[in-house]
């Protein structure tokens, strides 16, 4: 039998893997070989919305099994992909929807629809971004570190300062430009909710130029920020969206929303997926989505952020070690004053699981059906740590 460190060792050493092996998962709970059980404030990286074991999601993929239909191929109709579709057309600015497997692939997808529709190659981006691991996703990404060993990447992207009007209005080109991509709240980048009147700014550009507007919600869509989409709370719609992370409830899948104007530039041929909005990943992720648009879903995500938020302010009062406390819904960043990583392993030594988005800035994202107590439970090890 081959033991799991000899396992481990041989998958690519592109992470670098910590902690425990984990083996199972309850609710909001992550469980370790030897029984231990990890209060979980990272969701799989804001994936698992409905934690661990949801009803929902075990029945969608019985009852996905149940029908034999795990992939078709897109050559042919099936309907659960077309129902999400649907759904996610009805609950947004959308008029079309595109799906394929993870959120770098819907933004790349996103570059393709708004240089074909435009007929221009330009596209912006903005400091503190990241939009992916692919070759024009990471040419929007501000981490220099990550482009510079792949360079030379895909031409005709720049990143510019965000918030910054006049570089704005300089980069984005009526000649030049296709898109203009950015986060309503920025993940990586340090957990940063973007202005309204920002966002604002940048639509009257792209409508003055030309450019399609997409908004990258891969993070911090579907229910993260408290409302189904983060756009919603801004007054501003895209003219394209990209999602994944939660969509599915863990199988790996992304979307691509646009609307009519955009998508009649495109036709057979001009982009493809194999798996992308396959019946079994669809199936699951049309009642995920239900879900989580449930009113009464998205008002619990509202009152456990007020809950979270107001702890984690009670604690940066008290904490020498805490700068800044930003976020909305149950997407948290704390900024510190010192590097955050033996943070991160002091929470985990407690139990308690919690993620950096660069280096000075915790990141708290615990999965959407988290309750009250266990958010006190989880900031109770929090001030253990910070204070």
């Amino acid at each position: 039998m081959t033991s799991v460190t000899t396992a481990a060792s041989a998958l690519l050493g592109v992470y670098a893997r910590v902690g425990p092996t984990f083996v199972a998962g309850e609710g909001v709970e992550l469980i370790a070989e030897d029984g231990a059980r990890y209060l979980d404030f990272t969701a799989g990286i804001a994936v698992n919305a409905l934690g661990y074991g949801h009803p929902v999601i075990r029945d969608a993929v019985t009852r996905a099994l149940d029908s034999g239909l795990v992939h078709v191929s897109n050559l042919y109709h099936t309907e659960p992909g077309e129902q999400l579709a649907a759904e996610l057309v009805s609950r947004s600015f959308a008029d079309q929807v595109f799906f394929c497997n993870s959120g770098a692939e819907a933004n790349e997808g996103a570059f393709k629809f708004a240089r074909k529709w435009s007929g221009k190659t330009g596209i912006v981006a903005f400091s503190g971004s990241f939009h992916g691991r692919l070759f024009a996703s990471l040419a929007a990404t501000d981490r220099p570190d990550y482009r510079r060993p792949f360079a030379p990447l895909v031409p005709g992207i720049q990143i510019i300062p965000n918030g910054d009007r006049a570089a704005a209005d300089r980069a984005i080109s009526a000649a030049e430009t296709a898109a203009v991509i950015i986060e309503p709240v920025q993940g990586e980048g340090g957990v940063q909710p973007l202005a309204a009147e920002w966002l604002a700014y940048l639509r009257t550009l792209c409508d003055e130029r030309g450019a399609a507007l997409i908004f990258d919600e891969v993070q911090c869509g579907l229910g993260r920020t408290g409302s189904l989409f983060a756009y919603e709370q801004t007054g501003v719609t895209p003219d394209i969206l990209t999602l994944a992370k939660p969509l599915a409830g863990g199988l790996p899948m992304g979307a691509v929303l646009l609307t009519d104007t955009i998508a009649d530039a495109l036709g057979p041929g001009d982009h493809a997926t194999t798996f992308g909005g396959g019946p079994l990943v669809a199936s699951v992720a049309l009642e995920v989505v239900r879900t989580i648009a449930e009113p009464g879903f998205l008002a619990g995500v509202q009152t456990s952020g007020t809950r979270l938020e107001a702890g984690l302010r009670a604690i940066a009062a008290r904490s020498r070690k805490i700068s800044e406390v930003r976020g909305r819904g149950l997407m948290w960043g704390v900024a510190c004053t010192e590097a955050v990583a033996p943070l991160v392993g002091a929470a985990r030594e407690r139990r308690l699981l919690i993620l950096s988005a660069g280096p000075t800035v915790l990141r708290i994202l615990p999965p959407l059906v988290i309750t009250g107590d266990e958010i006190d439970r989880g900031l109770a090890i929090l001030a253990e740590v910070l204070v």
